[in-house]
């Protein structure tokens, strides 16, 4: 997938596009994503995704924007498993937001990316005042010969996926409720750093997993699977949090123990899968409360894993069976 970074390149041809922000990457997106591959092989156009950085409500109401559900990272390799070819990251700032519908549409749209195929969202706005609709782009399409559609949202058991829904399973530990709203489970990246060795004095060993989420949409206790390793992905629980009965650190950081683990993995770059939430991160009074309740926490994720194994196997069985029967 080719990235470009601002407009400073013309799109090398003519686009079949999206535009949104993207966090997270949710099945509402994905949707989106799926009818804009249909159309770029229909059509014969290249995929191709416009999404801000940072968010336009960091831009205007830093102190009231909702949290992050994926890095810039993380979301461009979301979009790119999708099939996107092109992305363009516009750099949302005081002259972005100035810019009027009319000229976002000529200057950027038409001149810069090459439309000839526009997909939006059933709530899309833009330009300065948020002046820009569907209809004025319809308008506008019917001017300069490009088409333009809108994706009606998506629906999960009557809920609208959205990123905000997700936001709020995650906050509340709902990591099943997440999974299902995302189409897969909730993770981040992160590269294993060094650490103060705090696990290894505890008994379980550690990765400490350099995280570029300031504010992360979930903290905790969770049973997750790391991948990144060695093709199949490991098991482990993993703390996100400020460590309250060690050093209460300014900002979260996410430490990971694997189980049945050992190789030095210093420098990895690893994908965090948070699977099931086991707890809320607490104070204990000493350490030996906390390797205590750590013991637990470990004892509680290799249930958890190993009921989950169960279930796997239960509905493999089934499937076959039914598989079977039918044949």
């Amino acid at each position: 997938m080719l990235v470009y970074r601002g407009f400073s390149h013309v799109a090398p041809n003519p686009t079949v596009l999206t535009i949104g922000n993207f966090d997270g990457v949710h099945l509402g997106h994905r949707a989106l994503l799926t009818r804009l591959n249909e159309i770029a092989v229909r059509e014969n156009l290249l995929p191709t995704v416009l999404t801000f950085e940072p968010h336009p409500r960091e831009f205007f109401a830093p102190e009231s924007a909702p949290t992050r559900l994926s890095t810039l990272r993380e979301k461009l390799e979301l979009i790119a498993d999708d099939g996107v070819k092109l992305v363009y990251v516009c750099h949302f700032n005081t002259r972005f937001a100035a810019l009027s519908a009319e000229e976002f549409i000529e200057r950027l749209l038409i001149a810069q990316l090459r439309v000839r195929h526009l997909i939006i969202g059933d709530d899309f706005c833009f330009g300065a005042g948020r002046r820009g609709n569907f209809a004025l782009l319809r308008a506008a399409g019917e001017r300069h010969g490009f088409q333009v559609e809108a994706m009606h949202s998506v629906t999960l058991a009557g809920e609208r996926v959205s990123s905000s829904a997700v936001r709020s399973a995650l906050a509340a530990g709902e990591m099943e409720h997440a999974a299902a709203l995302l189409g897969r489970p909730y993770s981040i990246d992160g590269r294993v750093v060094r650490g103060d060795r705090m696990g290894r004095q505890l008994g379980f060993a550690t990765a400490n997993i350099r995280i570029k989420h300031s504010n992360p949409p979930l903290l905790g206790v969770f049973a997750v699977e790391v991948r990144g390793l060695d093709g199949e992905p490991y098991q482990g629980v993993a703390n996100l949090g400020i460590r309250p009965s060690a050093n209460t650190l300014p900002r979260p950081i996410l430490e990971v123990h694997l189980f049945d683990f050992s190789t030095d993995i210093y420098g990895r770059h690893l994908n965090i899968r948070f699977l099931h939430k086991l707890r809320n991160e607490v104070h204990f009074p000493d350490f030996e409360a906390l390797k205590t309740q750590i013991a637990a926490d470990v004892a509680e994720g290799k249930s958890y894993f190993h009921r989950r194994g169960s279930e796997v196997t239960q509905k493999k069985s089934h499937d076959e069976f039914k598989a079977r029967k039918k044949a």
